[in-house]
């Protein structure tokens, strides 16, 4: 009879720490998500800003058609991946514009009257404060990855991201081309 009370003791403590790790497990994933979600809605802020921002510009800048395409292209490009809910995508597309939206902030400063626009001013800033958010956001989703990823590689838990398939998320790296601001050169 102790025996039997022993094992089912062992089984209920063993039984307990298996849904412990499940439910660290599935909270571990919808942080992340969430954190995504976050990050993702800075992006579409900006996605959403850029229309205005060309509209502004271009009366300042007509001959700079090429940026204000690139700019163009790359916002309908993030929208496409918005619609696929293709994450990888998103964030592709999403350092992509950060990039292009550097080179047309540098072209800018070429036309002095731009600058002074107080429209272009304030969507410069709202620009620039929403890719300090989208960092800020970058920054809290990857260390959500850095504790979930954790949880599924360690001991015991492994065991049971494989039996339910939990697998590693992605972290949201940016690359070279965005970290490094882009050089532009004029022709006279």
């Amino acid at each position: 009879m102790l025996i039997l009370a022993i094992m089912g003791g062992v089984l209920l403590v063993l039984l307990i720490s298996l849904i412990t790790m499940y439910n660290g497990l599935v909270a571990g994933r919808v942080k992340v998500r969430e954190s995504f979600s976050g990050m993702y809605v800075q992006m579409k802020r900006r996605a959403d800003l850029i229309p205005n921002l060309i509209e502004t510009v271009k009366g300042y800048v007509e001959h700079e058609r090429e940026t204000l395409e690139s700019v163009t292209k790359l916002r309908t490009q993030f929208l496409n991946a918005e619609r696929k809910n293709d994450q990888a995508e998103i964030v592709a597309t999403g350092n992509m514009l950060s990039g292009a939206l550097k080179s047309l902030f540098a072209v800018s400063e070429r036309y002095p009257n731009l600058k002074a626009s107080e429209n272009f001013r304030a969507l410069q800033e709202s620009l620039e404060e929403t890719e300090d958010q989208i960092a800020a956001a970058r920054r809290i989703y990857n260390a959500n990855v850095n504790d979930y990823n954790t949880s599924v590689e360690q001991f015991p838990s492994n065991i049971m991201a494989r039996w339910f398939s939990f697998a590693k998320e992605p972290f949201f790296e940016v690359d070279g081309s965005v970290a490094i601001p882009p050089s532009v050169a004029f022709t006279s």
